[in-house]
């Protein structure tokens, strides 16, 4: 017990606000079962963040549910991390409002999801929206963790909440530690099938790949993935100049442990007509596994159920030491 107290702090959440793709799988949780040894791990269903856009209820439960089946199916042990809801352990809310209190308006109108969700959903721009980065900056803070993994398009996210643990700590001690960015080693940054020039996102339901897909679906939309406009069709990796073919070949290395090299060796003189049905078959092959163990974990509700409740239970008790700590720092009366 002493070893694990011994360890690093990392955390991490993913809203379940649509179904899981390819793009987070190779560029963020295939990574995330390694870590689990080296450091202390809290993985959350961010769902008290999907509300700043409307959800259909009976969907954001199911997703919910499913998510936390596939961290399980893709290499997270319940006995090595905890995994848990956010909306379960509510010191997520409650320090969130102490920090929207020591939160600039002018730092939240810079925040570039602001905007972006803001131009997607003219028609709900709500204070929620708005506030969300004191609400993120509560869910890192509350557990101090060294790390925070993020992709290098996130590191903003973990900027502003440096800068208010920075704040509130100037005013009242070293209250929260500050956490630095963790970027995964190897962490592939998988692109649409179809705008190779966009990260993959289930907003492209076409050019992204789910981890639940079945198979055929799968192979179909690998096989009309959009390559290169050239006259060359060899398997070169060359972002700049074919970001199609280059996209699919760090997909079909991240599935075999290739290196981009060899994946050129391999297709060498074969043309895409090969390619792309190769890499639709090693990208099956990969999420398999991981589909056959979410269903059988469905199938066990009662399982997942303890699962999150141990999760919960553990991550209440380390939240509520922060936040007991933060309530008497700023003056409330103890309960």
């Amino acid at each position: 017990m002493e070893k694990e107290t011994q360890k690093k702090v990392l955390l991490s959440g993913i809203q379940p606000s649509g179904d899981l793709h390819l793009g987070n799988y190779l560029g963020a949780i295939k990574n995330w079962a390694e870590l689990s040894d080296q450091f202390e791990c809290y993985w959350f269903m961010a769902d008290l963040h999907t509300i700043t856009v409307r959800q259909n209820p009976a969907d954001l439960r199911r997703r919910t549910l499913t998510q936390i089946a596939v961290y399980i199916a893709c290499g997270l042990d319940p006995e090595k991390n905890t995994i848990f809801v956010q909306s379960h352990v509510p010191a997520h809310a409650e320090l969130g409002w102490v920090l929207d209190c020591y939160t600039m308006f002018g730092e939240l109108s810079r925040m570039t999801q602001f905007k972006d969700k803001s131009a997607k959903h003219a028609d709900n721009i709500n204070a929620g929206l708005f506030t969300y980065p004191c609400l993120m900056a509560a869910d890192i803070l509350l557990y101090q963790p060294d790390f925070v993994p993020v992709g290098e398009d996130q590191k903003q996210h973990v900027e502003i909440c440096r800068d208010i643990a920075n704040r509130f700590n100037h005013v009242y001690g070293e209250v929260f530690r500050m956490p630095e960015p963790y970027i995964p080693k190897q962490g592939a940054r998988v692109m649409s099938l179809n705008q190779p020039d966009t990260k993959m996102s289930k907003s492209i339901p076409e050019g992204c790949v789910f981890l639940l897909e079945k198979p055929e679906d799968i192979l179909r939309k690998f096989k009309r993935a959009v390559t290169d406009s050239d006259t060359e069709h060899c398997v070169r990796y060359a972002p700049g100049e074919k970001p199609g073919v280059s996209n699919l070949i760090q997909i079909y290395a991240a599935c075999t442990g290739k290196s981009f090299e060899d994946v050129e060796r391999e297709f060498d003189g074969k043309g895409y007509g090969v390619f792309k049905p190769a890499v639709g078959e090693a990208v099956v092959e990969t999420l398999r596994p991981i589909r056959e163990e979410t269903e059988r974990l469905l199938a066990d509700k009662a399982y997942l159920e303890s699962v999150y409740r141990a999760g919960a239970e553990k991550a209440s008790y380390v939240a509520n030491k922060t936040l007991r700590k933060v309530y008497k720092k700023v003056g409330f009366l103890a309960p």
